[in-house]
């Protein structure tokens, strides 16, 4: 007989001490064992703290041969999950949400805009407005407003594509420069916790 599971990466567990194999893996078994396998308990929370514990498919395999014998087991997920255990609800502080938007997002602007004004700087953008103009129209003007104008809206239309969203308008369903390194810090996050419950589960053993 043959099941197959497909554990996640992380995975949050509210309140229960017990963690059942359908909270962590996907399942697909012969039909008269899905519902013996979905609520099979895999892994109990030892303490009542907020915690994050680290579970190996070998474990999930070992408690699924102990339910059903002669099965052969495939996986086709993670071979380690992370349970991020939480005795209560999390409560979201709206004051405190909105602070850390209002703080993130006035050092994204300043830093972005120092940044913008320390190129300009270095590549002597007002020298080559004022040279173009003296080309084409035969006037030398400091920062002619023909082009600073013109410069300026594309510059804001431009970073308004390259990051894909402008409030809550996408321009694509393509995810944004932004998304793609939260998803890539996530992924990091997620690998140097699982090193170091790894190194602390071979240490314990020791």
């Amino acid at each position: 007989m043959d099941i197959y599971i497909k554990p996640v990466k992380k995975t949050k567990i509210i309140q229960k001490r017990i963690v059942y194999l359908e909270d962590i893996a996907e399942i697909y078994a012969p039909q008269q064992y899905m519902q013996t396998l979905s609520k099979l308990p895999v892994f109990s929370i030892p303490s009542a703290q907020e915690e994050t514990y680290l579970l190996s498919v070998l474990d999930l395999i070992q408690k699924i041969t102990q339910c059903v014998q002669n099965a052969t087991i495939s996986n086709l997920g993670e071979t380690d999950i992370l349970v991020e255990y939480y005795p209560k609800q999390p409560k979201n502080n709206p004051i405190i949400t909105w602070s850390k938007i209002v703080f993130v997002s006035a050092v994204l602007f300043f830093g972005a805009a120092t940044t913008i004004m320390c190129f300009h700087s270095d590549t002597q953008i007002p020298l080559i407005f004022q040279n173009y103009y003296k080309i084409f129209l035969g006037e030398s003007q400091e920062l002619p407003p023909l082009l600073t104008i013109p410069y300026s809206i594309g510059l804001v239309v431009g970073i308004g594509v390259f990051f894909n969203h402008f409030s809550k308008i996408a321009m694509s369903k393509d995810p944004t420069p932004i998304e793609v390194e939260m998803t890539t810090y996530e992924e990091e996050t997620v690998l140097s916790t699982i090193e170091q419950l790894s190194r602390k589960q071979r240490e314990n053993k020791k």
